[in-house]
């Protein structure tokens, strides 16, 4: 009754009243996808609670007990969780943008004299052997916070504050760390492999001979920054090569580059047939770009936007596309001639935990390529080829229209 209040009020219909479930013991309950944004759950108790795809935005969980509750698919942007205990919690692919573990302060009743003798503690944000898979914590507030051998593969934690946080023996491979604050940060025997560094200091943190650095993509080097000009008028001569049918300028041979200097520069431009083989185009935002025929084999695109591009043709094969935004992009077959067409191509590409919503992978190739937690929602694969695939907790593909599908 409370919860259902609580939705009327969201909506605004009558009868609503914003939810106060304060010192209550909901142990085991299930509230998932049920929508609880802006209710005071705080010193409660969710031991074990199933919270599946619910919407938790700016909860206050302030003292909660949330150990081992199932929070994957949740959203809980700008969520206060300040000396909450999420210890052996589930959050894979929570939506946790700005959320905030920092310290709390707790009230503690006398054991005798109860609330007339109370003393405080300070309690630290506890993530101990959470696993917060293809989680988004942007411009979280994780200071002090303790995640001891906790599981944030694939986590996009850009801007995070994570000064003197206990990341010791934790997983963070794949992890994207963009503009974060590591000042005093523990990662010892902590796995970094592969992790994204730009605008990252990491000399002020803790690390020992069992943290794993392997394959670290550090801030664009002095010489790609100075290239980044020259790129940039390749890229607008591919441009023009598009706008006047090829009377003027030429595509572009991108391969190998790095491009992330050019970050923002690229939205809405003409790029059919520029080639990007293992280009690092980490963040790169492509929105409404032309890309049809392109080749980004092998490029690093962990993050970026491909938000309603053109991508007919393109050959994506073995890139990587973890987090990446595809929604309403097109990956349909391109025409080259009266009676012939050319697919999208993305076998062996990863593809973990993309936003696809709505695309359009009509034809597409996808054998072997690995789509853990992708979500397809309303996506159009129709002759979709997904031989070999991965689709562990993938998302939407029984709500896809149309449903020919190929699997074998």
């Amino acid at each position: 009754m409370i919860v259902a209040a609580h939705e009327r009020f969201l909506s605004g219909k009558p009868g609503g009243k914003r939810a106060s479930l304060r010192f209550v013991d909901m142990s085991g309950c299930d509230l998932s996808r049920r929508d609880l944004s802006d209710a005071d759950i705080s010193a409660s108790i969710l031991d074990g609670a199933r919270l599946v795809k619910a919407k938790l935005d700016r909860v206050n969980f302030f003292g909660s007990d949330l150990r081992k509750a199932d929070l994957r698919g949740a959203s809980l942007v700008r969520a206060d969780l300040r000396g909450a205990c999420l210890r052996g919690a589930d959050l894979t692919q929570a939506d946790l943008t700005q959320a905030d573990f920092r310290i709390g302060q707790v009230a503690v009743p006398h054991p005798s004299k109860g609330l007339s003798a109370t003393s405080h503690e300070h309690r630290h944000g506890q993530l101990d052997s959470a696993v917060l898979a293809g989680a988004t914590l942007n411009e979280s507030q994780m200071e002090d916070v303790t995640a001891f051998a906790a599981d944030f593969t694939d986590c996009s934690m850009r801007g995070a504050k994570l000064s003197r946080a206990n990341f010791k023996d934790a997983n963070l491979s794949g992890v994207i760390l963009d503009g974060a604050d590591l000042g005093g940060t523990n990662f010892e025997g902590a796995n970094l492999s592969y992790s994204v560094m730009t605008d990252v200091d990491l000399r002020g943190s803790r690390t020992s001979s069992t943290t794993d650095v392997t394959g670290i993509v550090a801030a664009p080097s002095a010489e790609a920054i100075a290239r980044a000009p020259q790129l940039l008028a390749m890229i607008q001569a591919n441009h023009l090569w598009c706008h006047t049918g090829g009377r003027e300028g030429r595509p572009a041979i991108l391969d190998g580059e790095d491009l992330r200097p050019l970050r923002g520069r690229l939205r809405g431009l003409r790029l059919s047939a520029c080639s990007a083989k293992g280009a690092i185009m980490v963040g790169v935002d492509l929105t409404g770009a032309q890309m049809q025929g392109a080749n980004l084999e092998g490029a690093d695109l962990r993050g970026a936007c491909f938000a309603d591009a053109d991508l007919r043709g393109i050959r994506l094969s073995q890139a990587n596309l973890i987090k990446a935004d595809l929604r309403d992009a097109v990956f349909a077959p391109l025409p080259i001639s009266a009676d012939r067409t050319t697919p999208g191509y993305l076998a062996h590409a990863k593809i973990r935990y993309a936003h696809a919503e709505g695309c359009d992978l009509t034809g597409a190739v996808l054998d072997g390529a690995d789509l853990r937690g992708a979500d397809f929602t309303g996506a159009y694969l129709d002759d979709a080829s997904f031989k070999d695939a991965q689709l562990a907790a993938v998302v939407g593909l029984e709500e896809t229209r149309p449903r020919r599908i190929k699997f074998v």
